[in-house]
């Protein structure tokens, strides 16, 4: 291995006298391609030419030379844009053959498919859909209606998805995902994007229309130029065009609807949605046609290619743009196939569409319920990105409803409180942006959303603290008469109760997904079912106190003895939503002296791991909840004092 610091590097034999190059007007460079060769063959493995003061630290910040992950030199083909111009990387026209011009421009439509989806899965976008030659200089392809059309769409739809995604923050989960790095993104005339679109599409039916027509009126249509000069090619070429365009055209659609405010675009980016989808059908449709097309059969299948054809792309060069992608060693790439693409373009506008369909559920509860439901699908940073911008908008959810109204909702307060003076108080502000806060991490990954989630369980436990003691404020100023009791202290007592019950929800929230992301090893399960079910116990009080609260009797008038019987039955009956988690806690019970038991017992899942103890791990595991005091009282010989005596032999009465 031959390495060399950027400032420090010399060597013992054959050294220049200064170890960098001084700047300056008499600045000489000087090739170092021998010098290196010659001690590349001195040079054992192991082995590397440094300074006398080199360290392990400045090792850390070295650069190998003639690495490719590391040397974003090395793999550049072209020094310059111009250079691969000038080198013919990216002709226009395409080919001086018709056919051939085609079948290349659909290539191109494809890889670029391709490498968006690459994008979205988090990689930069100067290396996947930028390393396309034609859109860093869009200017060259005005004279090719085609290709000038559907680079601008792609382009203007590229500038939507950052907007969207650095709208939400979302972006900070991939850095490199909203980093444009001075690309092109912002083009004149982009807004007429789709007129450009829309007339090219107008052209290629025409063609359409013209190739299957019959021989009687074929005569009428003489006028019209054919897309090329093999008419037994010319459907399949005009169909699968039109549908890459099409998807295009829907496409952005789409996303430009789905940014209208407070979900007034949803109904017709539904409508955009399921037309993207079946466009993509005939994508896919058009694959066999355009294997055995005019360039003739790929011979090594189209697996993992990125093209439908199976046939590399002309215009690409991810190399271009290595030296200003990012100031780290360019990242190694690899651009999903062709049928993956399609695949993720799929689920994205599935995922899209769920989200347009969502009500706008004004309670709280409806979100959360909606939003954790979504992300059982593993989602999309993109779709996260939309979903987020939905729900905060403005400071208020949806846009709509000012979140002291949806607080005071969530606590089963009357709705007249909405519009109290409270809400100004600097304890009911920092509350709303806590709420604000949890709806953008719960749209996050899952890593991140856990991570996020653990933090901010100490914000509500010191939020809870600040509303205890302005609760203990106001009710020294209140009256002995207790029928006077200020609306403040009413306020302050459900919503006292309401962030109890979130923050052991956020809780519940932060160990299931530890599952989901497989933190805990076997061996574990038996403590976090156990601090599970303790939490779960905790937040279905809280559930079931809230629930009591807004179902209070109320002074009947004018009704008979018998139907307000009917009533108090009907009210006297457990809400499914505490069922539900009373449900979750037998489950979260049982599980947990199910695995005492086998422990105990039989000495199974019992921990094998040299370096820590079971209470170091508990400690690890649930040091953020421990913090956060939640529950009161909960430590690990509580966890021992409550499994040690779990038995198989034991019977349940």
């Amino acid at each position: 291995m031959a390495e060399r610091d950027a400032e420090e590097a010399t060597m013992s034999h054959q050294a220049p006298e200064r170890s960098s190059i001084p700047s300056g007007d008499n600045t000489v460079w000087a090739d170092i391609s021998p010098l290196l060769d010659a001690a590349c063959k001195e040079l054992g493995d192991g082995e590397m030419i440094h300074g006398e003061n080199f360290n392990l630290f400045a090792a850390m910040s070295a650069l190998e030379i003639m690495d490719p992950k590391m040397d974003s030199g090395i793999v550049s083909k072209y020094c310059s844009l111009d250079e691969a111009i000038e080198d013919g990387a990216a002709p226009v026209p395409l080919s001086h053959d018709k056919t051939i011009d085609v079948q290349s421009i659909i290539d191109i439509m494809d890889h670029l498919l391709a490498c968006e989806a690459t994008w979205h899965s988090g990689h930069s976008l100067a290396q996947t859909v930028f390393s396309c030659i034609y859109l860093l200089r869009l200017d060259r392809t005005s004279s090719h209606a085609i290709l000038h059309s559907y680079c601008r769409v792609i382009r203007a739809t590229c500038k939507a998805v950052v907007s969207v995604v650095s709208d939400a923050r979302t972006h900070e989960e991939e850095d490199l995902f909203s980093m444009t790095y001075g690309l092109p993104l912002d083009g004149d005339g982009d807004e007429k994007c789709l007129s450009f679109l829309n007339a090219v599409e107008e052209t290629i039916c025409r063609q359409l229309r013209a190739c299957k027509a019959p021989s009687s009126k074929k005569r009428v249509l003489e006028d019209i130029e054919p897309l090329q000069h093999n008419l037994d090619l010319e459907e399949g070429f005009c169909k699968a065009l039109l549908c890459r365009l099409r998807f295009r055209k829907h496409f952005f659609h789409t996303l430009a609807c789905m940014r209208r405010p407070q979900g007034r675009g949803f109904e017709m980016a539904r409508k955009h949605i399921a037309s993207c989808i079946l466009e993509l059908e005939s994508i896919l449709k058009s694959a066999e046609f355009l294997r055995f097309g005019v360039c003739g059969t790929c011979k090594d299948g189209i697996e993992g290619k990125t093209t439908a054809s199976g046939h590399t792309p002309i215009g690409f060069d991810a190399s271009l743009n290595s030296r200003s992608a990012a100031p780290t060693p360019p990242r190694a790439i690899k651009i999903l196939s062709w049928k993956r693409a399609v695949e993720y373009f799929v689920k994205l506008l599935h995922d899209l569409d769920v989200i347009c369909s969502y009500s706008l559920d004004p309670s709280l509860e409806g979100v959360l319920r909606f939003v954790v439901q979504f992300q059982k699908s593993k989602p999309d940073l993109v779709a996260r990105a939309h979903l987020q911008v939905l729900l905060v908008q403005d400071g208020k959810l949806y846009g709509r409803y000012p979140i002291f109204a949806v607080i005071t909702k969530a606590s089963a307060l009357p709705e007249f409180t909405k519009n109290h003076d409270i809400q100004k108080s600097e304890c009911f502000m920092q509350l709303g942006q806590l709420v604000i806060n949890m709806l953008k991490i719960l749209c996050t990954n899952a890593a991140w959303q856990r991570r996020k989630l653990g933090k901010i369980l100490q914000d509500w436990r010191v939020i809870y603290v600040q509303l205890e003691l302005a609760l203990r404020n106001e009710v020294g100023e209140v009256s002995s008469n207790m029928d006077d009791e200020k609306m403040s202290v009413k306020i302050l007592r459900h919503v006292l109760n309401w962030v109890e019950e979130q923050t052991y929800w956020i809780a519940s929230r932060f160990l299931m997904l530890g599952f989901e992301l497989d933190l805990y090893s076997p061996s574990e399960y038996c403590m976090v079912y156990w601090y599970l079910y303790v939490v779960l116990i905790k937040l279905a009080e809280k559930t079931h106190f809230r629930m009591a609260v807004s179902n209070e009797p109320i002074k009947r008038k004018g009704k008979k003895k018998k139907d307000s019987l009917k009533e108090v039955a009907k009210e006297s009956r457990v809400h499914p939503a505490i069922l539900f988690l009373q449900c979750h806690m037998c489950l979260a019970e049982g599980l947990t002296m199910m695995l005492a038991a086998l422990r105990n017992d039989l000495m199974v899942l019992q921990s094998q791991n040299p370096f820590n103890t079971e209470q170091e791990r508990f400690l690890q595991h649930f040091e953020l909840l421990q913090k956060a005091c939640i529950p009161d009282h909960i430590s690990y010989p509580s966890f021992k004092e409550s499994t040690s005596y779990a038995r198989l032999s034991v019977s349940i009465l």
